[in-house]
Parts: structure tokens; C-alpha cells; sequence
């Protein structure tokens, strides 16, 4: 293999290297905006449920009637 060879072999896969890091930087920004975004819904379902538990009476065994066979 001569030097020019191997030169355009090394060329070759740093151009195919830098494109698939090209690709993968793309997937991770995608990816960040996506968790970005899931969690800021998850803080508003998380309020969620604290607002509907406060609203929501909190049944204790004790409180309950007992049953009829008693």
C-alpha cells in the first residue's frame, strides 16, 4: 500500500467519522429537548397530584362505618 493509498484510506474514515458525530450531536440535541420538555410535564403532573390530594379527603379505616354484621 503506498503513502497516497493509506493517506486516502485515513481521509476517508475521518470523513465518514466526522459525519456520524455530526448525526449523533443532532440525536443528543433531539434528545435533550425531548427531556427538557418531559420533565417540565412531569413537574406539572407532580403538582397535579399534590393539588388533588390536598383537595381529596383522606379516608382512614377508622373513620369508616363499621360493617353491618356488627
Amino acid at each position: 500500500m503506498t503513502d497516497q493509498e493509506r493517506i486516502d484510506e485515513l481521509e476517508t474514515r475521518v470523513a465518514f467519522q466526522e459525519d456520524t458525530l455530526d448525526k449523533l450531536n443532532s440525536i443528543v440535541s433531539s434528545q435533550e429537548i425531548e427531556i427538557q420538555k418531559l420533565t417540565r410535564m412531569m413537574k406539572v403532573f407532580s403538582q397535579q397530584v399534590k393539588n388533588l390530594s390536598i383537595d381529596m379527603p383522606t379516608n382512614r379505616p377508622e373513620d369508616e362505618p363499621p360493617p353491618p354484621h356488627y
